[in-house]
């Protein structure tokens, strides 16, 4: 029995020793075929199952995608990416990406305007992504390889710049391609533009000559820098950078003839720069917002590149291009630049004691706001903050005074403006009269308010 015992635990032990060791053989077999499995496909990892396509196919695949989908597709890997560029390159690509519908004058077509500008956007961000692992400079010397084609994304390029959509389709297409970028390579990007374009050049002259003496190249400067460089930022940190990339190479005087340029009143008829709109007669806000909202944007954003100074030096200058202002226009660009400019440019010219200015303006102020129904409080507590400058009490009371002269002196003009006979079609020299005199019984109602309610704390 024992002996029969022993050979049963023999067989067991041997039995259950040879299992792992077939398995282990089994594993092995496996292992190596999927190692040379693995070593003769290794550019499946890049590929996918598209290495088993022929490029041809591979193209067809992407007619069917959308524009954003291709754009995701690019991702995957380097050679996905490669491929999609061979794509873009390619004749047919090229036909289906680089849309040139940039000219329908219907209203009806405002759809296919939205859709084009769409487009472009996604496609700036398919490059942004195709181009990821080269060098700035070479990434912009491909997209303009591939977009040189399309005429109407030039400078220059369009016959009917006003109803041509291609330089928004093209600073959306920028706008996609930059964004997250840092400085530097905006930078670089903004160099390059401006040497493809010889932007430089072109703003040299029209900054130098007679304002109006270069009308169409003024338009064309207007267009492009608003169209491709200012207008589709989402956030305005971005879009100072950009105006301060056009304006900061020049002196503060051309400085500000390149603002009017860019943002100042246009002509509905043919678009071109308006020069006269500010001296030959009131304009309205609609001719000013542009103008006010570029300010504000220059002394609002944290950019080290403008000091409060700056601006108002920049105002300054502005308020005399081509000639000086009406002075109610100039109260009108204040009053839309906001409270914080409207009350530096003032106390600057209180510190510089120029107060019978001052008190012209605060007249003219006053007269906006009954023209335009703002409220009177307003120009009256700004007056308010601009006497806290004067140190004295004989100064702050000369600059009252002369604000009391300056309202009296202004109607006393407008009154004799009126009976010389002076008027035109639509009477605006009386009407002007008498809105000064309403301004005037307004402003004082609310200083009586004010003096009221100091007296009764």
């Amino acid at each position: 029995m024992d002996e029969i015992r022993r050979k049963m635990t023999s067989r067991i032990n041997t039995s259950f020793t040879l299992i792992p060791s077939q398995k282990y053989r089994r594993s092995s077999r496996q292992f190596s075929y999927l190692s040379k499995a693995f070593d003769s496909n290794s550019h499946l990892s890049t590929l996918g199952y598209f290495k088993a396509l022929p490029l041809e196919i591979f193209q067809i695949i992407l007619r069917y995608l959308s524009v954003k989908d291709i754009s995701m597709l690019s991702m995957v890997s380097k050679t996905v990416s490669q491929y999609i560029i061979n794509y873009i390159s390619s004749s047919s690509g090229s036909k289906r990406f680089l849309l040139q519908d940039f000219h329908k004058l219907e209203l009806s077509d405002r759809s296919q305007d939205s859709a084009i500008l769409e487009h472009y956007k996604s496609l700036g961000l398919l490059f942004k992504r195709c181009t990821l692992l080269l060098p700035t400079k070479e990434r912009l010397k491909y997209i303009h390889k591939i977009l040189a084609e399309v005429s109407c994304f030039k400078f220059s390029g369009c016959a009917v710049p006003l109803q041509c959509v291609g330089l928004p389709c093209y600073g959306l297409f920028l706008q996609a391609l930059t964004a997250g970028w840092d400085e530097l390579e905006c930078h670089r990007v903004y160099n390059f533009l401006s040497e493809l374009t010889n932007l430089s050049r072109k703003i040299q002259t029209v900054v130098y000559s007679k304002p109006g003496s270069a009308r169409k190249l003024e338009l064309r400067i207007r267009l492009f820098c608003r169209n491709v460089l200012l207008d589709h930022w989402t956030y305005r940190s971005d879009s100072a950078f950009w105006l301060t990339r056009i304006l900061k190479p020049w002196p503060m005087v051309n400085q500000a003839r390149l603002l009017y340029i860019i943002f100042g009143p246009i002509s509905p008829q043919d678009g071109q720069v308006v020069w006269q709109k500010m001296i030959e007669g009131r304009t309205d806000e609609s001719s000013l917002k542009d103008l006010a909202d570029a300010i504000r944007l220059l002394y609002d954003t944290d950019t080290k590149e403008w000091t409060a100074d700056d601006v108002i030096s920049l105002i300054d200058e502005l308020s005399v291009i081509p000639r000086e202002w009406l002075l109610e226009n100039n109260a009108r660009l204040l009053i839309l630049s906001g409270n914080s400019i409207c009350f530096t440019f003032m106390a600057s010219k209180a510190v510089n004691g120029r107060v019978f200015e001052l008190a012209k303006l605060i007249v003219f102020i006053a007269l906006v706001c009954e023209k335009e129904l703002y409220c009177m409080d307003w120009a009256v507590k700004m007056m308010q903050r601009v006497c806290r400058v004067f140190s004295t009490p004989v100064e702050r009371n000369n600059f009252l005074q002369s604000v009391a002269n300056a309202f009296a002196c202004i109607i006393m003009e407008m009154l004799q403006s009126v009976l010389s006979g002076e008027r035109d079609e639509d009477d605006r020299n009386f009407l002007n009269l008498f809105h000064l005199v309403h301004a005037q019984a307004n402003f004082h109602k609310e200083v009586l308010c004010l003096t009221l309610n100091t007296l009764s704390l």
